[in-house]
């Protein structure tokens, strides 16, 4: 059994209200970490998002050839400068915020399970998403769960879920749910399965599902928008359930307006989380907030 995710669904998972004297301090610092200077966008999309959504401050990782032009495509972050892969730069900031995203960017690879694990150690009880390459293996699931349990979102697509479980993609695709379900289970975290209907999956089962994805969002940097947004909400306090409820409606609701307003399809990835804050006023997570 599922419950549908809309926007009733939200309301029994509302957002943690905002002190109308408070400052960026009070909404939490998120830490992005992803992939080689090559995907350096993904990264900035990532945090973009997590801006977008109220989250107060930011960080990147960057390598000294992309920080100068990180931080000029995103003047709001503060740039953690560390070589690529490499996690002893990472851990002091790791453990000061409030949220992680770590992966957007990210290619599939033991070094990059490796840099996840580490920054998790050092950041303990802190939140985090993780995405792409640094999502973890089945054969790490105990490791894992003892480090992460009960404070990671999982937010992989069926290639990635078929690689997670070392099963066949047709597999996945087949059964989305029951592998979401599994996952949760194994890896004590919550499972974003992302697909044309998106799967939340707790780690006692609990399943929400989303329906009517528009065919726009199936392009490159679309999950990181969705991986930073999810962090976002995570930084300003929220559950990882609730957060993932969250990040998945407000992101489909953008592609929705986007493909609205004329282009079903051919929007580009960075034009969604311009979207984020008027879906949130829309769905009066703002006003309600700030009460």
């Amino acid at each position: 059994m599922t419950t549908r995710l809309d926007a009733a669904a939200l309301s029994r998972h509302p957002l943690p209200r905002l002190a109308t004297d408070g400052d960026k301090e009070d909404r939490g610092i998120v830490l992005i970490v992803g992939g080689e200077a090559v995907m350096a966008g993904a990264a900035i999309l990532a945090g973009v998002a997590a801006l977008k959504v109220g989250a107060g401050k930011l960080q990147i990782r960057a390598d000294r050839a992309s920080a100068a032009a990180v931080a000029v495509a995103v003047p709001e972050a503060r740039i953690v400068i560390a070589p690529a892969m490499t996690a002893s730069p990472l851990v002091d900031h790791a453990a000061a915020s409030s949220a992680l995203v770590l992966g957007p960017g990210m290619e599939t690879g033991r070094a990059q399970r490796r840099l996840a694990s580490r920054v998790l150690h050092a950041a303990t009880g802190v939140t985090a998403v993780i995405d792409a390459g640094a999502l973890p293996l089945s054969n790490e699931a105990s490791a894992f769960a003892g480090v992460a349990g009960g404070r990671t979102v999982l937010t992989p697509h069926a290639g990635e879920m078929a690689a997670i479980l070392n099963r066949d993609k047709n597999v996945i695709r087949a059964d989305p749910l029951g592998a979401a379900r599994e996952a949760a289970t194994m890896f004590q975290s919550v499972v974003v399965m992302k697909g044309a209907t998106t799967f939340v999956v707790s780690p006692d089962g609990t399943a929400w599902r989303h329906d009517g994805g528009v065919v726009g969002l199936g392009t490159s940097g679309s999950g990181d928008v969705l991986a930073g947004a999810i962090g976002g909400f995570l930084a300003r306090g929220a559950p990882p359930v609730d957060a993932a409820l969250w990040g998945v409606l407000v992101h489909a609701s953008a592609g929705a307006d986007l493909a609205a307003a004329g282009a079903p399809l051919g929007f580009l990835a960075r034009e969604l989380p311009d979207r984020l804050p008027f879906i949130l006023a829309r769905l009066g997570a703002i006003s309600e907030a700030s009460v």
